[in-house]
């Protein structure tokens, strides 16, 4: 074990590690709208520049976990944070969206290795009396990033240009690199399961196919050709991958673990959740910024209320948990979810701030008190020796649910905002509110915002529907109290704080 200075330092240098993910995770969400302007990019392409990253992210988190665990945790890290400086100065200097794109996707392997990686370090520097209390610092580390990206992004976007958002990470990483260079020690498990190459093949070209699927079909109907034949395939591939993992004795992904009631609808009341938080934050920017007309970094600060609603029920919900169980806690937060956004979905053009102000405070509200019981009552299913894949099985459902929610409720956006345009509209001004204003005429552009506010009202509307079907399903289907035999209570706080 680490020598006590030594690895509250070296736990300084994950959270460093982390703050960059943190950050990145809302940063992009303000810059939305002056990508459009700059790169003139398309709500299909702005959807590829979230998603690319969310999906290397999503299905690369389990193999980078193991890979780390075979091959060495502080080296692939360390690679892993190079990794993420390198394409965020590649990002910040792409001449187009395709270049964009391509580095977003790259910075999301890097965020694959990081986020596992450097919580699988902690419990090698630290006892188990002190673990509960790094992860939850490690933990803050990557929650002060959701506050600060908005900020600090409209911030940069009014004095720099685009790119700057991504160049932000570069010395964040320098000085993250050097600490974890000297500060953290090497460690492996030499007896850790090969890694399935064919199972990472298969998930990443079936969701990616998935994903392509439902962002192009508004384009170009869901009957053509190309979409169903990218669906068919990605299905498919999907299934192979569940039946290789279901059939393997070291699969990449366990997935008996659903066999747990609490573990199955825990990560369901968690998906449900993530898929709110990742509409939200991806149209409510674009409206503030193309209908309201505000600038980034006003744009940042009033999306605000979702993350102190979120900040203020996440740190009440495990005292709630314990006198009312996992059940009622998170139904009851997915209801408060869904009244915020139904609330939010009766969003006119003369809409105030003060308005949307309180329903995104109704929405943070909800999403602390769904998410972290949620979290909890999936970890508190797992016994010891399945901890580790168990949380990092959830963590990837829900960032491949985010990449769903940007690419469905995105592509809903898109044909709201087409189907309410005046049938005369310049071809050019059906492909986002944001090409509609460069044209420079008053009576379309109004109609463009018209339409946009009908868009985002059907985003939002579908999104309180969601949740009112995820808070249904916990009700019916999640046990008031997650068991699982053989867990001891330690671990079970270590999980619970994580």
């Amino acid at each position: 074990m680490v020598a006590i200075k030594s690895r509250w330092a070296a736990l300084a240098a994950l959270v460093l590690c982390v703050l960059v993910i943190g950050l990145d995770g809302t940063v992009l969400n303000v810059a939305l709208a002056t990508l459009a302007k700059d790169l003139d990019a398309s709500t299909s392409q702005l959807q590829w520049i979230v998603d690319a990253y969310l999906i290397t992210f999503a299905v690369l988190l389990l193999p980078a976990g193991l890979a780390g665990d075979r091959w060495g945790r502080k080296r692939l890290l360390l690679a892993g944070v190079a990794l993420f400086g390198a394409s965020s100065a590649l990002a910040a200097f792409a001449q187009d969206t395709a270049m964009l794109i391509a580095a977003r996707a790259v910075m999301g392997i890097g965020a694959a290795i990081i986020m596992p990686l450097s919580m699988s370090i902690l419990p090698t520097i630290f006892p188990p009396h002190e673990r509960a209390k790094a992860i939850s610092i490690w933990s803050v580390g990557m929650a002060l990033g959701l506050p600060l990206g908005p900020i600090v992004g409209g911030w940069l976007l009014e004095n720099y240009w685009w790119g700057s958002v991504f160049l932000i990470n570069v010395p964040t990483v320098l000085v993250a690199l050097l600490a974890a260079a000297v500060l953290l020690p090497e460690s492996r498990d030499p007896s850790s399961a090969p890694l399935d190459g064919l199972s990472v093949l298969l998930s990443v070209a079936g969701l990616g196919l998935l994903v392509y699927a439902v962002i192009d079909a508004p384009t170009s109907g869901w009957g053509s050709a190309r979409v169903l034949s990218c669906l068919g395939t990605g299905i498919v591939l999907i299934g192979l991958f569940v039946s290789r993992n279901l059939l393997r004795a070291h699969p990449l992904v366990d997935l008996r673990l659903f066999r747990n009631r609490g573990f199955t609808w825990g990560t369901v009341a968690t998906v449900f959740a993530a898929l709110g938080m990742m509409g939200v934050l991806f149209v409510l920017p674009l409206h503030l910024q193309a209908v309201k007309g505000l600038s980034a970094m006003q744009t940042g600060i009033r999306l605000i209320p979702l993350i102190l609603g979120l900040a203020v029920t996440g740190r009440l919900a495990p005292k709630v948990t314990a006198k009312l169980g996992y059940k009622t806690t998170i139904s009851t937060g997915m209801a408060v979810m869904a009244l915020g956004f139904g609330l939010g979905s009766f969003t006119v053009l003369s809409t105030g701030y003060l308005q949307t102000a309180a329903w995104l405070t109704i929405v943070g509200l909800g999403l602390g008190m769904a998410m972290v019981p949620a979290m909890d009552a999936v970890l508190a299913t797992l016994p010891q020796d399945k901890a580790g894949a168990g949380s990092g099985l959830v963590q990837t459902l829900r960032q491949v649910s985010g990449a769903f929610a940007v690419a469905g409720l995105g592509s809903l956006l898109s044909s709201v905002y087409t189907r309410q345009l005046p049938a005369n509209a310049p071809p050019i001004a059906k492909q986002s509110i944001v090409a509609a204003a460069k044209l420079g005429d008053p009576a379309l552009l109004h109609q463009a915002q018209l339409a946009f506010v009908r868009g985002m009202d059907a985003v939002l509307l579908v999104s309180a529907a969601a949740a009112l079907v995820g808070a249904l399903l916990t009700l019916l289907f999640l046990p008031s109290q997650a068991k699982s035999e053989g867990v001891q209570e330690s671990e079970h706080e270590l999980a619970r704080v994580a």
